[in-house]
């Protein structure tokens, strides 16, 4: 995605500092930036503008301002660059925990604007990244424990090898157009509905 093409949201209070982060933005070369400055209301503006990042300059904020912007990084799901003039340990563990990209005490800078934006954006797509991998594998964990309780099912139910038992799940699965985690899941849930097996 080109500076060019990128939406960004600027959210300040102080029109002043609002207009050196928008300057910064737009020497380069983003022409597509809005800039609000009341915070009420702040969840509907970014639903309704849909921003690609969110630069946030708060001046002096205190500990609900604070908050109330780290539950808004926790629920956009967007690169986040936060400017602070002050800031405490406490605070930068928060901003961590809740995603905020880039979170930068007394740097507001025109010509700062630029390399901390491309690395917010870099380390949302680092943070995306690895997240979406820790899904997948707990997915993958998933399916495995479901797929071995299933051929345990199979095992005791029809007196198969392990090997005999997934051999016939994937078998179904392909016959079906379906998964072999989704036979196998559904193959759990009857057999719990069925009730216990001998000896189970």
């Amino acid at each position: 995605m080109s500076a060019g093409s990128l939406t960004i949201l600027v959210i300040d209070e102080n029109r002043i500092r609002a207009s050196i982060i928008e300057a910064g933005l737009r020497e380069a070369g983003h022409r597509h930036v809005t800039v609000v400055h009341d915070v009420a209301g702040i969840a509907r503006r970014i639903a309704e503008i849909e921003p690609d990042v969110i630069v946030i300059d708060l001046e002096n904020p205190n500990r609900d301002m604070l908050e109330n912007m780290f539950q808004l990084s926790r629920a956009v799901k967007r690169p986040i660059a936060m400017f602070v003039d002050r800031s405490d340990r406490a605070s930068i563990e928060a901003a961590v925990d809740a995603g905020v990209s880039a979170y930068v005490i007394d740097g507001l800078k025109k010509e700062r604007i630029k390399p901390i934006l491309d690395m917010a954006i870099s380390r949302f797509n680092a943070f995306s990244r690895m997240a979406r991998e820790l899904e997948e594998a707990r997915s993958e964990l998933e399916n495995r424990k479901v797929i071995d309780r299933a051929k345990g099912i199979l095992m005791k139910s029809r007196g198969l090898s392990e090997e005999a038992a997934y051999a016939l799940l994937r078998k179904t699965a392909m016959n079906q157009n379906r998964k072999i985690a989704d036979i196998a899941q559904s193959l759990v849930t009857a057999a719990g509905l069925l009730g216990p097996l001998e000896g189970e």
